[in-house]
């Protein structure tokens, strides 16, 4: 079960995961985004990312498929799962620098 992620249909019948993450602050998302980006490129399925600040939004979809879901999709939003949890995601206000 991939909890938190939605599916999304364009108008010409393409399919994908999404889900946005909420990190502290910009490095802790780029840490994740740095992970995903080795798994991706191991498994060779590369998911269109997009980072705004400490905001990520993922995209998942097999090409080769046609652009639709695959458990190709699922394997690595499982991944990506995993990986958040070693993060705090932005539940409660960002650390404050001690200077």
């Amino acid at each position: 079960m991939l909890l938190g992620w939605g599916t999304t249909t364009t108008e010409r019948g393409s399919r994908s995961l999404r889900k946005e993450f909420r990190f502290r602050n910009f490095n802790e998302a780029w840490a994740f985004l740095t992970m995903i980006a080795m798994k991706a490129t191991q498994v060779n399925h590369h998911p269109k990312i997009t980072n705004l600040s400490a905001s990520v939004r993922i995209s998942l979809s097999t090409h080769d498929s046609g652009n639709t879901i695959t458990e190709k999709d699922a394997s690595l939003a499982r991944y990506i799962d995993y990986v958040s949890k070693m993060f705090q995601l932005r539940d409660r206000p960002p650390r404050r620098a001690p200077f």
